[in-house]
């Protein structure tokens, strides 16, 4: 829909190993979008800390309905270029992703 090649993983260790082939076949991603809790699995709170330690420059936004959690409010704080509340609209999600891969701060 929006026109990006995309991978999915179920969680964020997942998301980590991906990330991490993808770099070391010289494919890396241009962004990453995490959920920040994954029941049963690594959410995004803990997978951005071992993301930025692989890559300082990757970027990451992070989804949540927990609107109220920090990490939502505050996102650069803890690593992540840009963030997406849930319910979102596909158009929002698309603005976001373009904001992130070109660099820019996103806060919708």
């Amino acid at each position: 829909v929006l026109g990006y090649e995309v991978d999915f993983a179920k969680d964020g260790a997942e998301a980590i190993d991906l990330y991490e082939k993808a770099k070391q076949a010289a494919k890396p991603f241009d962004a990453i979008i995490m959920d920040l809790t994954v029941p049963g699995g690594m959410g995004g709170k803990e997978a951005i800390q071992k993301l930025i330690e692989i890559d300082p420059g990757a970027k990451a936004i992070v989804s949540s309905g927990y609107s109220n959690d920090p990490i939502m409010a505050d996102h650069t704080k803890y690593g992540f270029c840009g963030v997406v509340a849930k319910p979102y609209q596909i158009k929002e999600l698309g603005e976001t992703l373009r904001e992130v891969i070109r660099g820019e701060d996103s806060s919708l």
